[in-house]
């Protein structure tokens, strides 16, 4: 089959109220996540010949604006409240049954991706990489699955937000976003020095659900153009007076050798931003559906969103790839080098499309954690009890538990 069948066919299989804005947004929001990581984190390589992670950010502090555009799980969030809400007014039994079926999707690449590693790490120690490459990569691999576990937290909230949009409207965000923003003055306030460092935590529920709850009351109907053209005002002149007026830290992703960071756990300037971004989304839902009709565009949106959790799992793993062997040729600009010089701005750039390719070469394997495991019985028990004991080894390895 020819690229331009297989476009047709994509095409003409989709059905017709199919939202193809918001797997558009979700594609986009998606993709950002590896562009992310991928262009603002680097390594170095110490004198035994190790990686060791490190920023372009921390030289280049002008490219912070860059974290702006690249920063979008406020529009993956948004998306995935406004798709679950369509789900679970379509359930077709419990509530209790349509979230353990969320969670099993969440779930299974996750498990997937750290067993595989926990079975690689001692294969790749008796190949020679050493010790501390593999917890930089253990770290790496892990770093993008905390979403995963806020994402379910969100979703399990799903019948609750429900409620709440039924109430409130568009409105029902207002009570997050003010939490927040309750915790930051507490946290970063005149009295900053007597409030305990675990009260930042406070932020992470309410920090993620904001943007959630706004696709919610999206997805009931109860968020109007009016509110969406507030939400990309207002939250665009709150991300203003915060940067210049309090001073948040500019960067959207942590920045080493930075006392504070914006996105763990997440700032007022994540909602700030999350609020512009949603209002700015809701707006341009109708272009972006327009636009979708064509099926050369649609076509590679439906692969990305089929392929959702595979790029979340293992495109840091991509990265890898090409950076571990590399490490043993010595300096490699945009892969070995520290990211301190326009040299390796230029270098890591062109290395981009080597990195897309692998993850799709890994892709073509790993999508089959994403479908649901056929063995049943005792093989298919004993199976995950085996993917769940190798997944918390590799945990305690990459958290350096042990």
């Amino acid at each position: 089959m020819s690229v331009r069948q297989l476009v047709s066919r994509i095409d003409e299989r989709t059905p017709a109220h199919r939202d193809r804005a918001v797997d558009g947004l979700r594609a986009l929001a998606l993709l950002a996540v590896p562009a992310g990581h991928w262009l603002l984190g680097g390594f170095t390589r110490d004198s035994g010949g190790a990686l060791h992670n490190a920023s372009p950010l921390s030289t280049f502090a002008v490219f912070s604006p860059v974290s702006w555009v690249l920063q979008m799980l406020g529009v993956f969030f948004l998306v995935g409240g406004y798709a679950s809400v369509l789900s679970y007014h379509r359930r077709p039994s419990t509530t209790g049954a349509w979230l353990r079926g969320r969670m099993v999707r969440l779930g299974r690449p996750v498990l997937g991706v750290t067993a595989v590693w926990a079975l690689m790490i001692p294969v790749l120690y008796a190949a020679g990489v050493p010790e501390a490459t593999l917890r930089t990569g253990a770290k790496l691999v892990i770093q993008p699955l905390w979403f995963v576990g806020v994402y379910a937290v969100v979703t399990a909230l799903t019948p609750y937000c429900v409620r709440t949009a039924g109430r409130l409207g568009g409105w029902a965000a207002a009570p997050l976003i003010g939490s927040v923003a309750l915790v930051d003055v507490l946290r970063y306030g005149p009295y900053a020095d007597a409030v305990p460092s675990w009260l930042s935590l406070l932020n992470i529920l309410p920090g993620w659900l904001f943007a959630y709850q706004l696709g919610v009351s999206w997805g009931e109907g109860r968020l109007s153009r009016r509110g969406a053209r507030l939400l990309l005002v207002g939250g665009t002149a709150l991300f203003a007076v915060l940067l210049l007026a309090f001073h948040y830290p500019a960067s959207m992703v942590g920045v080493p050798g930075e006392a504070r960071t914006n996105s763990h756990p997440p700032s007022l300037l994540v909602l700030a931003l999350a609020s512009a971004q949603s209002g700015a989304a809701v707006l341009l839902h109708g272009r972006i559906g327009r636009a979708l009709r064509r099926p050369a565009l649609w076509a590679p949106v439906v692969v990305i969103n089929l392929s959702a959790m595979t790029i979340l799992c293992w495109h840091q793993t991509a990265m890898l790839t090409a950076a571990v062997p590399a490490s043993f040729a010595g300096a490699v600009p945009g892969l070995t080098t520290a990211p301190d010089s326009a040299v390796w701005i230029l270098a890591r750039l062109a290395w981009m499309p080597l990195f897309a390719a692998l993850l799709a070469l890994i892709a073509r394997y790993a999508r089959r954690f994403e479908a649901p495991w056929e063995a049943v019985g005792a093989t298919g028990t004993a199976r995950r009890a085996a993917a769940g004991l190798l997944a918390a080894g590799f945990a305690v390895f990459a958290l350096r538990l042990a």
